[in-house]
């Protein structure tokens, strides 16, 4: 793959036409690129937990996120936005560009071991070395002593948890190792900051960081908690953890009085499944909080000059048996139902096809946007629209967006591919509108293992067509083949 951003091999003409388009860059003819840009954006990166595909507004009615649905109307929306299964290997995704598979078995399954190794390129250290201030509001998960954490990996500042999940109120991890978790630049915070729910003080951090106004562009990434179990809103009664009222079955105790249980249209009242209300209230707490974040973009001036993204981490949870955190409950179908296949952990579409947006009004047309992206891209994209240089050793499995985004200029040929389980007992692979799936252990040699599927004509992956299309399936396999030979073992 040729550099994400080589100017050296760049026509000046080719430049020119990049950074007036992308990022307002100058240029003067003759001479390398002036080292001087219009407006060089910020870059918000957020990422939700367990947010599936239909646990959003605009993509179901039933859901209360107004805030969220805002600023989608007026992004480029990824109708086919892909992460990998699960939070630890979305975040390896996203942060160096690459497949998890491509860095062992810590990569593949959230743990609480180092996931990647010490030197690592990140996105984080690339836009550091372009002059970026970078900063972790929320969920590390890469790693949970402090010597694996964001600071290791290009971070200046960092905020939040470094294991995966919290409590929302106490900010504890599971019992054991690592059950203190909660911290500000590696250092564990005493008290874990108690009393206040995970999602707001992320948010108050991010908001904290935007209105000091950074004298250099910034890349924060805001990685909620929310709406990773344990589901907890307390509202001001935070001396009660969430639990059914005992008098009114199919009611939460004090449900009545808290905030994130009512919305202006109804919507979360009138679902009336109680699980699924506290799913649904979970999202309007998370959607209330973003949309701080955003207010204070505005209110220090910095919106049109910043680029937010949205993605979940992975699928739905759908069930969850309850008490591995502090207050956690045992929850059964609580979110939204999908429209397609799979949830949480698994390689069909349900576990990996995730909501995805890019706001930059100032410089991407808002648009439905068809063409299948990955987490994966995400790093050679800001490295080069944020001034950053992309090191070919070793190459990005992603491809640069901006094309796509400031042109709609169609994206080169080329595959998505998961793996997902430290057994590697998940597998799939994508090429335009054809997918193989593999869910069973083993060195995945034989092509006639795999499950075929045309996901054009049938989106839910309901009937494998392998045998009516062996060759299909054979070229399919070959080039699973190929990203295999690529992995770490």
């Amino acid at each position: 793959m040729a550099p994400v951003c080589d100017t050296a091999r760049m026509t000046a003409a080719a430049i020119l036409t990049r950074w007036r388009l992308v990022a307002g860059f100058l240029l003067v003819a003759g001479t390398p690129a002036v080292a001087q840009a219009a407006a060089r954006p910020n870059v918000v990166m957020i990422v939700t937990d367990d947010q599936g595909w239909a646990d959003i507004g605009y993509h179901n009615p039933k859901v209360y996120s107004p805030r969220l649905d805002a600023l989608a109307a007026k992004s480029v929306r990824f109708t086919q936005h892909y992460v990998m299964p699960q939070c630890t290997p979305t975040r390896v995704a996203l942060l160096t560009g690459r497949y998890p598979s491509r860095f062992g078995p810590n990569a593949l399954e959230a743990s609480n071991a180092p996931a990647l190794p010490a030197g690592t390129r990140t996105l984080a250290t690339l836009l550091q070395a372009a002059g970026y201030a970078t900063f972790l509001c929320g969920k590390w998960h890469l790693g949970s002593e402090a010597a694996n954490g964001p600071a290791a990996f290009g971070f200046d500042h960092s905020y939040g948890s470094l294991a995966g999940a919290c409590g929302m109120y106490d900010h504890r991890y599971r019992p054991g190792e690592h059950a203190e978790t909660w911290h500000r630049d590696g250092k564990l915070i005493a008290g874990s900051e108690n009393g206040e729910h995970a999602t707001d003080l992320v948010a108050r951090e991010a908001v904290r960081i935007v209105e000091s106004k950074p004298e250099r562009p910034f890349f924060l990434m805001l990685a909620f908690h929310a709406v990773h179990t344990p589901l907890d809103e307390r509202g001001r009664f935070v001396g009660r953890p969430t639990q059914l009222d005992p008098k009114r079955p199919g009611r939460w105790l004090d449900e009545d009085e808290i905030e994130w249980f009512h919305d202006p249209a109804g919507k979360i009242q009138a679902q009336p499944d109680p699980q699924k209300r506290l799913l649904l209230a979970a999202v309007h707490h998370l959607d209330h909080a973003v949309g701080s974040v955003v207010d204070a973009l505005d209110r220090t001036g910095q919106r049109d000059n910043t680029l937010i993204l949205f993605t979940s981490d992975n699928g739905p949870q759908v069930k969850w048996p309850g008490g591995a955190y502090p207050d956690d409950l045992k929850l059964e179908n609580f979110n939204q139902p999908l429209p397609m296949r799979g949830s949480k952990t698994d390689v069909w579409e349900g576990g990996v096809h995730v909501p995805g947006f890019a706001h930059w009004p100032a410089r991407f047309t808002p648009r439905d946007e068809a063409t299948p992206v990955h987490v994966v891209d995400w790093l050679p994209t800001l490295a080069g629209l944020c001034g950053g240089t992309a090191a070919t050793t070793p190459p990005s499995d992603g491809v640069d967006l901006v094309g796509l985004l400031a042109e709609q200029r169609a994206l080169p040929d080329r595959d998505l591919y998961w793996v997902w389980s430290r057994a590697a007992t998940r597998w799939a692979l994508r090429h335009g509108d054809w997918k193989i799936v593999r869910n069973r252990k083993g060195p995945a040699t034989a092509a006639a293992e795999w499950q075929l599927f045309h996901l054009g004509r049938d989106p839910r992956e309901t009937t494998d067509v392998s045998q009516q299309h062996p060759d299909v399936l054979a070229a399919m396999h070959a080039r699973f083949l190929v990203h295999r030979a690529k992995d770490a073992r």
